[in-house]
């Protein structure tokens, strides 16, 4: 499925027109020009001081379709410039269909927009500063801050006691705990903001937050599987936040007794009235979303402010009772060490307090709505940071000094005047202050301390999730993906249960954290000079250090969830790597794919070839790919997933005629080649001949050691009827295969070899079937304008069009598309002939045993044929058994020919005669001066004098395909030795005669020679 996201720039050389550089007039905005020319732009001519098709670099030569900033302009292409023509460039394009026009499409606007259309864009403050905060200022701040200093320490904490540290923020565990939980929360994600700045300063951000940076920068693989992930941890995180709401809310209700059900299903309720408002704020857009910030981030100031004030505040009777007192040394020290309780331990602490960090992606998740992504995300997520940490570390502090660990919160707990001095135990500081707390010792006290995945949607990634990617309003608003978030919010709130949620997302924003933090690694370690990051201060080693950390507090903090997270990821991982969703980001997994091929390859330069390491590598002749599937089909069983195959095609002509097939067909045959999952290259030549192009291919092929070392093509069944010219170039290829070492295959089959007329009138049968379709419309567009004078005879040109493409189907021949396509269906049980005729290194035996290995063919059998001397047939088959044992080569039988001397019958003879008949001289039957004067005319022709030199080698051709004909007319394939013509010996039109008659009436046959260095060994 063509994915609706991506911006194809597939741009066609435009259709130019002829220029006039000093009067024409300008295109109008959208490049159409009116069919009137366009003047040359003044800056060129001002530049150069003369006219000229050169344009002055320009931004709008390097944007995409879709852009909203500005149109995409095509600069002349370098054919335009090179051949002498008279040619006007268009001003513009017009934007891909299907681009929605969003703020989102413009990939490369690096200024503020004009909000022309009225779209809300946001600066670094409003935008990413306020938002990262008010994620980050979130429930942990207020009602686990001091749970989790009561546990970890500075402080103590109390199960029991929620009036003294459980109310505010518990103290630590060990010495300085609670301080090391907000730090390596810090370092997290300073680590990550210092790599997600790096990132989204490398090229314009689009909207889509983590999911984008990850899948811009890892591609989709990785994108796609955090993506999900993320997104749905942000839906749980809404229901994190909305719980501790409902929490706080339930705690005023009990004391002022307006519980109405119970403590659980209130919070329940309350947790989803509240979503149900937010929803109604996200729907209500952006703007209002903006406006809704700006008064909760004021309430929080003044909330977090109260907090420092209140702890200077002398406290009352009642709060003493509840553990708040004044500022304390003794206090403060008694908070110090770490006091785990109910099971925790420092990292499950962690990894309840960690979610409060998690909110420095808030700017990345709007980065499509921010005036200037590059400027403003680095900028406000580090600031928000560094403000956010400093403020919890404050908090914690002064938590810490004037609220104790454990409070029963009775005002009777009081201590008489002069016994402070028994004081000791656990709450020694309570007990100098006149509070008698030791009964928490022993029972339970009451007090103490959418838009990324819009974008993901947008890709088109997950197909079931596209139906969440429509925007709506003026902002291209995910309703849809909000109506979701709400229902897993709901689904969440539901267990109602702070301490159960935030340890669930904070294995899934760790994991989003260290992709992050790899992708800003993996990227500088690509070396990609397209890596040019406008942030300087990073470093590809703390971005790893990042990506490590992440993953080991995943880990210590639950290993069992954070097993089940990556299982997650490698599932989506996989999904997404089997789809192959069709896009190219130019990630840096592409970068450091190529890398490390170009270094591997030149590390197969220093190495020798060894036999053991000999594999096929094929360049074929088949032209277009789709022309012969047969031949592509056995090179690629041949190659597999492990060699080197390359599509080759020539095409013959003056290079200004050829040049712009060749330039069409590159990239659409190698798409053909990966949609039919041909493991194959496509390589083209443009020349003056036919063998011309095969030799500059022989020549210049490959890279390195991946080189192609046999040369494929087909059998030329026309080689009676075709010029000699045709005949000569054919058998060139196969003299220059041979000087280049190559070793030779030459299939031939009956038919549906070639099949390139048929796939031309599929081709022409589509087009006409489109042309019927769009004359169907126009019409269509006609009757609803109420115009219908044309109606009748576009009605007769459509019956045309229908009878032409049913005479287009009766030229398409299934049969013989079924033969050429033999090769990709399973093939049955039978047998491969291999006649080994001679002794080549040893590739005649090598490729069809290959054959026997894939799962094509491996209900077929091998059966060896050789030649033999009359009288030692018994000792020739045990010598070759006994070769093919050591060369670890299984057969199922091997017969001797020892009658292969004989000549062949009278009948087959004949046949020959009548074939090589039109091509002979017949020197001998006239006289000298006459013949002399033959051979200089037609020196091509096949002498007298030839045919008496090699009759013997003529008549083991005729002979042989007799001994075919009679013991392999049944099998599957049959592999031939091929034989060699002695170059300038043996006339071109002879060694057509003798592989043609060697083949003759056969099942598929495979003439085969190796360049005669082994390619088989016995030793280990």
């Amino acid at each position: 499925m063509e994915n609706d996201a991506y911006d194809r720039i597939g741009d066609e050389p435009p259709n130019y027109e002829e220029t006039s550089f000093s009067g024409g007039t300008t295109s109008n905005g959208n490049g159409t020009g009116n069919g009137e020319h366009r003047a040359v732009r003044p800056s060129v001519v001002s530049a150069f001081g003369h006219d000229t098709l050169d344009r002055v670099p320009n931004i709008d030569f390097y944007r995409n379709a879709g852009s909203v900033s500005g149109n995409r302009a095509v600069r002349p292409s370098l054919q335009e410039l090179h051949d002498n023509g008279r040619i006007s460039v268009t001003n513009t394009v017009e934007d891909r269909e299907g681009s929605d026009g969003t703020p989102s499409d413009d990939v490369e606007s690096v200024i503020p927009l004009d909000n022309k259309d009225g779209t809300v864009r946001f600066g670094w403050i409003k935008g990413v500063l306020v938002r990262c905060m008010l994620n980050i200022w979130g429930v942990m701040l207020f009602i686990r801050l001091s749970w989790v200093f009561g546990q970890a320490g500075w402080g103590k904490y109390n199960t029991e006691v929620r009036t003294s540290l459980w109310s505010i923020t518990n103290v630590f565990q060990r010495a300085g705990l609670g301080i090391v939980v907000i730090a390596l929360s810090c370092v997290v994600t300073t680590v990550t903001g210092l790599s997600m700045s790096a990132i989204c300063t490398n090229g314009v951000v689009r909207g889509g937050g983590a999911y984008y940076l990850i899948s811009r920068s890892l591609g989709p693989e990785f994108g796609g599987s955090i993506g999900l992930i993320f997104a749905f941890a942000n839906a749980v995180a809404v229901a994190m936040y909305v719980v501790g709401f409902a929490e706080t809310v339930v705690d005023l209700l009990k004391e002022n007794d307006a519980i109405m059900i119970d403590e659980l299903n209130d919070i329940r309720i309350i947790g989803c009235i509240s979503v149900v408002l937010l929803l109604g704020i996200s729907v209500a857009g952006m703007e209002w979303e903006a406006k809704a910030q700006i008064g909760l981030l004021i309430i929080l100031l003044i909330a977090i402010a109260n907090v420092f004030v209140g702890t200077g505040i002398p406290a009352s009777t009642d709060k003493k009772s509840k553990g708040f007192f004044n500022y304390d040394a003794k206090i403060f020290m008694e908070n110090l060490p770490p006091d785990f309780r109910n099971g925790e331990t420092f990292f499950s602490v962690f990894a309840i307090f960690f979610p409060a960090a998690t909110g420095i992606l808030a700017g990345a998740n709007i980065s499509g709505d921010l005036k200037d992504p590059q400027d403003a995300l680095p900028k406000g997520t580090l600031l928000a940071i560094l403000i956010t940490g400093v403020t919890y570390l404050g908090v914690a502090l002064c938590v810490s000094a004037t609220v104790v660990r454990d409070a029963t919160g009775n005002i009777n707990d009081t201590i008489a005047t002069g016994m402070e001095m028994l004081c000791n135990g656990t709450n020694t500081a309570a007990c100098e202050q006149g509070w008698n707390f030791s009964s928490c010792d022993v029972n339970s006290c009451k007090f103490g301390s959418m838009n990324n995945f819009q974008a993901l949607c947008k890709d088109n990634i997950y197909t079931a999730l596209k139906f969440f990617a429509k925007g709506h309003g003026k902002n291209n608003e995910p309703i849809r993906g909000y109506v979701l978030t709400f229902i897993i919010a709901v689904a969440f709130i539901i267990i109602a249960d702070l301490n159960v949620i935030a340890p669930i997302i904070s294995n899934f924003f760790l994991a989003s954290y260290a992709l992050i933090n790899f992708s800003c690694f993996h990227a500088s370690y690509a070396k990609s000079p397209g890596w040019r990051p406008a942030y300087r201060y990073y470093n590809m080693w703390l971005s790893l250090f990042g990506a490590v950390l992440c993953c080991g507090v995943m880990f210590v903090i639950n290993w069992w969830a954070a097993l089940l997270t990556y299982a997650i990821e490698i599932f989506l991982y996989v999904y997404v790597t089997v789809k192959k969703p069709n896009v190219n980001w130019g990630s840096s997994t592409q970068a450091v794919t190529f890398v490390s091929a170009v270094n591997n390859a030149l590390s197969l330069t220093g190495v020798e070839d060894h036999v053991k390491n000999f594999r096929p590598q094929c360049m074929v002749l088949t032209g277009a790919p789709k022309n012969r599937p047969a031949l592509l089909d056995l090179a690629h069983c041949f190659t597999k997933n492990y060699g080197l195959c390359l599509t080759c095609e020539v095409f013959v002509g003056p290079r200004t005629e050829t040049l712009t097939d060749v330039n069409a067909g590159m990239e659409k045959n190698q798409m053909w080649l990966n949609k039919k999952k041909r493991k194959a290259f496509y390589a083209a030549v443009a020349c003056d001949s036919f063998r011309q192009g095969t030799e500059i291919l022989l020549q210049a092929s490959g890279l390195g050691r991946l080189k192609p070392n046999i040369l494929m093509m087909g059998f030329k069944k026309d080689w009676r009827t075709a010029d000699t010219a045709g005949v000569q170039s054919y058998v060139g290829i196969l003299h220059d295969a041979f000087d280049f070492e190559y070793g030779t295959v030459v299939l031939r089959m009956n038919q549906g070899l070639d099949i390139s007329h048929i796939i031309k009138a599929q081709e022409e049968m589509e087009r006409e079937a489109q042309e019927q379709k769009d004359l169907e419309k126009e019409e269509l567009a006609e009757e609803n304008k109420g115009k219908s004078i044309f109606r009748k005879s576009r009605n007769l040109s459509t019956q045309g069009l229908t009878s032409r493409g049913t005479r287009s189907l009766v030229v398409v021949n299934e049969r013989l598309v079924s033969t050429s396509t033999q090769f990709q269906r399973k093939q049955g049980k039978g047998t491969i002939d291999v006649w080994w005729m001679f002794d080549d290194g040893g590739l005649t035996l090598l490729l069809p045993y290959i054959l026997t290995t894939r799962k094509k063919f491996k209900d077929c059998k091998m059966r060896i044929f050789i030649a033999g001397q009359p009288g030692r047939v018994e000792q020739d088959r045990h010598e070759m058994k006994s070769l093919l044992e050591k060369f670890r080569i299984k057969y199922a039988d091997i017969h001797v020919i020892d009658d292969i001397t004989q000549n062949p019958n009278s009948n087959s003879w004949k046949m020959f005669e009548d074939m090589i008949e039109p091509f002979r001289l017949h020197e001998g039957s006239k006289s000298t001066t006459l013949a002399e004067a033959l051979r200089k005319d037609s020196p091509w022709k096949i002498s007298d004098a030839e045919l008496d030199t090699f009759e013997e080698k003529t008549n083991l051709q005729v002979r042989l395909n007799e001994l075919l004909q009679e013991n392999s007319r049944a099998a599957n394939l049959i592999i031939v030795s091929m034989p060699i013509a002695r170059l300038g010996s043996v006339s071109d039109h002879l060694y057509m005669a003798w592989l043609d008659i060697l083949t003759k009436n056969l099942p598929p046959t495979m003439l085969i020679r190796g360049n005669h260095k082994s390619v088989l060994t016995f030793y280990s």
